[in-house]
């Protein structure tokens, strides 16, 4: 709304300083700190609302170090991440941006099903919360809504650069480097040549014409992503901070692609896609990357609130829809490794028990406990260095990722 009443001002005024609301990085740092105060401002009287209320974890004992004296920790506290995003956003962007719509979709969808989980769990005393084939089918609807506006929309296209020899010199010397924008299903991939993996490819022994169907594998993919993700921060938030800082992290590496790729100087200088209006997500991102950083505040050891599946749920979601809408999903295996590493000790463990259950009659384990984060801490680590050891991990990842980018 601030956007729209500077540019108003800008247009009609020539008001001094208005046309900064112009500049995507001024707007995404005022964002972020927008954010940061509203988390950590009103945080505390949110956790106290939820104290209050007797919104309190319920802990199974699992028999591990400390985990009882959490018991009563006020959850829910994901509506503080949600919160912090929503008031910077709706103050700062072009809400009319065609990916703009689709995060605000994504907040609010996915933020819906976590909160119903966790009221279940809190108010109805049912420790399994929503049943997990309601969870799956929300995140299959959003993927459908998602993959559906991302492939049709008319407002989502790319410019592909054009071959040296079709540049063209325009007047003053500047080269017209990107050709027209059109429609595609072309996605970031590192290790391939140019960088470029189409998903119509999938379907080349359709024969010819088969590049019309690509949507199917795009939505497919789309809604892939999306659950696996969500579920894969779900599974992260464990211990104290863990998933928070892990998020932050991946949050970032998503805010400089995606202002990279929304800009046409440097997507061409780094030989990034170039997706045009895709820069005004940067802002988005910006936001709720302090927001998760103000709500880390309350979420480190000892954690003075959980997120609850309303945050859990609602970060992967967002992280999901971030890197498939600036073409860069393939990347987050390595990029939200973190996330990727905590589902697979969770599969690898249910696996192998329900194997040697049938085997040798008795199921036997890989780790100590699953997910992974737990088997340190049955090893004897305390969650605050198993916390900062995996951020240092997410970290590493994120420059890896970004590294990538350049190796063909």
């Amino acid at each position: 709304m601030l956007y729209y009443l500077f540019d108003y001002l800008e247009t009609h005024f020539n008001f001094p300083g208005a046309g900064l609301f112009q500049f995507i990085t001024f707007r995404a740092a005022t964002a972020f700190i927008l954010a940061l105060l509203v988390s950590s401002i009103f945080g505390k009287r949110i956790i106290n609302f939820l104290r209050k209320q007797q919104v309190g974890e319920s802990i199974r004992d699992l028999g591990l170090e400390g985990q009882i004296q959490k018991a009563g920790t006020p959850t829910m506290g994901g509506i503080i991440i949600i919160f912090s995003t929503l008031i910077p956003v709706l103050l700062l962007t072009k809400l009319t941006n065609i990916y703009i719509i689709i995060l605000l979709i994504t907040t609010i969808w996915m933020g819906l099903i976590g909160f119903l989980d966790d009221y279940i769990k809190v108010f109805k005393k049912d420790k399994s919360g929503l049943q997990g084939k309601f969870k799956i089918l929300g995140q299959v609807g959003l993927g459908l809504i998602v993959g559906s506006i991302l492939y049709f929309n008319d407002n989502v296209t790319i410019k592909e650069q054009l071959p040296i020899a079709q540049q063209i010199v325009q007047e003053g010397g500047k080269r017209q480097v990107f050709g027209e924008a059109h429609k595609s299903t072309k996605t970031t991939v590192p290790f391939f040549k140019n960088n470029e993996l189409d998903y119509s490819s999938f379907l080349s022994f359709l024969g010819e014409g088969h590049e019309k169907y690509g949507w199917i594998v795009f939505i497919f993919i789309t809604i892939f992503i999306i659950a696996a993700f969500s579920n894969g921060a779900n599974l992260t938030d464990g211990i104290d901070g863990l998933a928070t800082g892990s998020s932050a992290i991946i949050v970032v590496v998503l805010a400089i692609f995606a202002w990279v790729s929304g800009n046409i100087i440097f997507s061409d200088y780094l030989d990034v896609m170039y997706i045009p209006n895709s820069g005004e997500m940067t802002v988005y991102i910006l936001a709720f990357a302090g927001a998760l950083i103000g709500f880390l505040w309350y979420n480190t050891y000892p954690a003075q609130v959980f997120m609850g599946d309303t945050g859990s749920l609602t970060i992967g979601g967002i992280i999901a829809v971030i890197a498939i809408s600036i073409r860069k999903e393939l990347l987050l295996p390595i990029l939200a490794g973190i996330f990727v590493i905590e589902n697979l000790s969770v599969i690898l463990q249910v696996s192998y028990f329900k194997y040697t259950r049938k085997k040798y009659g008795e199921g036997r384990r890989i780790f100590k406990m699953s997910p992974l984060h737990h088997h340190y801490q049955k090893s004897g680590y305390h969650e605050s260095k198993i916390v900062v050891r995996f951020w240092i991990v997410g970290i590493l990842l994120a420059v890896f990722t970004i590294v990538t980018l350049k190796l063909r």
